[in-house]
């Protein structure tokens, strides 16, 4: 009896108090800090398996498998090792690998965390294009991010190439994971370009006419920052990282234009259920003042001599 007597009433329109938002809050960033450490800490096993995962398509590409006689005997060509420097660093780099690998396969579980935070306080539109965004951004970054993996090979052999011949040259583990995972958010960023375009078409900032209109901008931005974000002088892999952005910048624009029809038949029907309509707050011109009769506010009543008073104060006779 006292447990249900105590037991707060839900609002039907989900509000709670700032204490509760609180709260809720912790809760949600627990469950998203523990879902890390255990990816982490289920990572830390099998570091030295992700490190190889990322570095050995490299190390075959530009790998110096003869022996330093043997190499000064060849015509040259690109050539490395992989090395650690320093007695702490392959601690320092077997944490710094497990934590990002915590990070990247939690994400799923965090990012639900912060859509149930956030979705609360949503419109049921609103959640529907947000969930959307999630399931389409995330197979964007993946997509590339696997792109970026598939060119290092050619771009380590690019950037080798300028070395001197008959020299071995060295690659520190710490400072290549570091540029993997440059080139991995870069690459995965540049994927997401067509998603944030919707956004801000849905949030009514451009239109999809105006998308249309800077196609031939877009595809010279595209193309330059695909030959900076690919140093290899090949023009196919260049092109292999503009095309599919080209692609995904006119399926953006499709969409945009579609959604801009729908918006206009939406708009021309009406705000929905839980929206809010539009107030013209245009100023009118106010008409005649038409005359209005009422009682006087004042009462008179005369007193014992004669003289009229006005609410107890003495007036002219």
């Amino acid at each position: 009896m006292l447990k249900s007597a105590r037991k707060k009433e839900t609002d039907p329109e989900g509000r709670m108090p700032l204490v509760e938002h609180l709260r809720e809050l912790r809760n949600r960033l627990a469950k998203a800090l523990v879902a890390i450490v255990v990816v982490t800490l289920v990572s830390a096993f099998f570091y030295k398996d992700i490190i190889e995962f990322f570095t050995d398509p490299i190390l075959k590409s530009v790998g110096c498998e003869a022996s330093f006689t043997e190499l000064a005997k060849q015509d040259g060509g690109p050539c490395a090792r992989i090395v650690l420097n320093g007695l702490l660093t392959p601690f320092t780099l077997a944490l710094k690998v497990s934590l990002t690998a915590g990070v990247v396969v939690s994400s799923p579980i965090w990012l639900y965390q912060l859509w149930a935070f956030v979705a609360p306080g949503l419109h049921r539109a609103e959640k529907k294009y947000s969930l959307a965004f999630v399931a389409a951004g995330f197979p964007l970054f993946l997509a590339g991010g696997f792109f970026a993996y598939t060119t290092l090979p050619t771009m380590a052999v690019v950037l080798l190439d300028f070395s001197p011949a008959n020299l071995d040259n060295q690659l520190p583990l710490d400072d290549l994971l570091d540029l993997i995972t440059r080139m991995v958010v870069v690459f995965g960023l540049a994927f997401e370009l067509p998603l944030l375009l919707v956004m801000l078409n849905l949030g009514g900032v451009i239109t999809g006419k105006r998308m249309a209109g800077w196609w031939r901008g877009m595809i010279m931005g595209i193309t330059v920052f695909s030959a900076v974000a690919t140093p290899s002088t090949d023009p196919l892999t260049m092109m292999g990282l503009a095309v599919p952005i080209w692609v995904l910048y006119f399926v953006a624009t499709a969409i945009s234009l579609l959604n801009d029809r729908r918006k206009g038949r939406r708009e021309a029907m009406g705000p929905g259920d839980d929206e809010a309509s539009d107030l013209d707050l245009t100023p009118e011109a106010v008409g005649e003042i038409e005359p209005v009769s009422a009682p006087p506010a004042l009462s008179e009543r005369p007193d014992s001599g004669g003289t009229k008073r006005l609410n107890g104060y003495d007036d002219v006779t």
